[in-house]
């Protein structure tokens, strides 16, 4: 699916959507690695006898390793650049993947996963930094949701094939295949990508098609000045409290259906994914919704608060999963969770675009997610807590109002929406412009 070019050139000549491709590999590979220790887990807390209290601290590990490397990994990606920036964070995100297989224990496990999530952290800050540099606004949230619907697409691969790779060949080899991926998606990018100004495939129409009506910004802003502004806080708090929820069900949702549900570790293979497919659509579905009420006439502020609110909405129905009447009605409420999850990330993410300037929406993006990695660190604490003590039911419930409140935050304090003045700031506030 593609929004209506308004391009002369031939779509496959449109090298931003080339650049897309990439994008969405790469999101692809990230998410199979982050899933295959979700889809083994049942084999894990078995051979190494992990409680749910141990599992949850091997996810907080992860988690706070994206927390440790988003803003770091954010300043390598404005610093030094996209190409630059990907390639050393997906060569170092792959072999902390690799590590995997010699782990013996809960620390070894949670010290690879610290490492993979050190560098993982730089798959949002570098994709929203190329989808503001090659994107045009109207296309921004459509561009967003289909690199981030790799995150569904990587989920939905993993879980039947980490599943076979682990029953045929061992725990261990499921985590030795999909690091190699990183490794190829590097050599590829390497030889493809070039930035928008000095890419020799880009025509000057589609050059100047992104460029149409972008709000120019000269100045690098200085850290301190970012968060200055109200926006910068709605985005930090609506992904730090949107964040958790999808990190919950990634972790989580294998092992809830092994040892809640009955389900043997070859028919979550074979039915695990579905939710993930709808996550893929409403990721995708999403971006095509705001894009399609702004060729409406919809502002550009009804148009993404409308998308997410909606997707609010589905994520709701996270209070129904537990106490659905069968496995098969339980993943069918996820499969509606995965949707308004995704459609709402999706806008999510296109709107730290929208509100800041091309210079900042890399460090911008990383401290949006060391927001969501404070939380996502936490609430496996607190799911592993409340698993052993109780039950899921309650994670379920708070799973449901989190995604509501991220978006009041954004609602509430982004006003009417408005992409925030650095130079009148940093000129009456007196800061060097250099």
């Amino acid at each position: 699916m593609q929004p209506p070019s308004r391009l002369a050139t031939p779509l496959l000549r449109q090298v931003r959507w080339h650049v897309l491709t990439l994008l969405l590999l790469v999101t692809i590979i990230n998410f199979i690695h982050r899933q295959t220790l979700s889809v083994v887990a049942p084999l894990l807390t078995e051979t190494f006898h992990l409680t749910a209290t141990d599992y949850g601290a091997i996810g907080s590990a992860f988690m706070f390793g994206m927390m440790v490397g988003e803003f770091p990994m954010g300043w390598i990606m404005d610093r030094f650049g996209a190409r630059a920036g990907f390639t050393f964070s997906v060569a170092w995100w792959s072999l902390a993947a690799g590590l995997h297989a010699i782990a013996r224990s809960a620390l070894e496990f949670s010290i690879f996963r610290f490492w993979m999530g050190s560098g993982e952290c730089a798959n949002f800050s570098g994709g929203m930094k190329v989808v503001s540099e090659w994107f045009p606004a109207q296309e921004k949230a459509f561009a967003v949701g289909v690199f981030n619907a790799g995150s569904m697409i990587g989920s939905l691969v993993a879980i039947p094939s980490v599943a076979y790779i682990a029953l045929k060949f061992g725990w261990r080899m499921a985590f030795v295949g999909p690091s190699l991926l990183g490794f190829v998606w590097v050599v590829l990018w390497r030889i493809v990508y070039r930035p928008l100004n000095k890419n020799p495939r880009v025509t000057a129409e589609e050059a100047n098609y992104i460029r149409a009506g972008a709000v120019k910004e000269e100045i690098p802003p200085p850290n301190r000045v970012l968060l200055q502004f109200r926006q910068a806080w709605a985005l930090i708090l609506c992904r730090g409290l949107v964040g958790p929820v999808i990190q919950f069900y990634w972790l989580w949702l294998p092992l809830y259906l092994y040892k809640t549900r009955g389900m043997s570790l070859a028919l979550i293979g074979a039915s695990a994914w579905i939710p993930y497919l709808f996550g893929d659509i409403g990721s995708i579905g999403g971006g095509w919704a705001a894009g399609w009420l702004m060729r409406r006439g919809a502002s550009l502020r009804a148009a993404r608060l409308m998308t997410m609110w909606a997707g609010a909405a589905c994520c709701a129905l996270s209070v129904a999963v537990a106490g659905a009447g069968s496995a098969a009605m339980a993943i069918a409420f996820v499969c509606l969770v995965m949707f308004g999850h995704t459609a709402l990330s999706a806008n999510m993410f296109a709107a730290i675009s929208d509100l800041y300037p091309d210079g900042a929406v890399g460090r911008m993006t990383a401290l949006t997610g060391i927001s969501g990695g404070i939380s996502g660190l936490l609430f496996p604490l607190l799911t592993g807590f409340l698993v052993d003590r109780f039950s899921y039911t309650p994670v379920f419930l708070i799973a449901g109002c989190l995604p509501a409140a991220g978006v009041l935050c954004l609602t509430a304090l982004t006003g009417n929406y408005q992409r925030v003045k650095i130079r009148a700031l940093m000129e009456s506030n007196h800061v060097p412009q250099s």
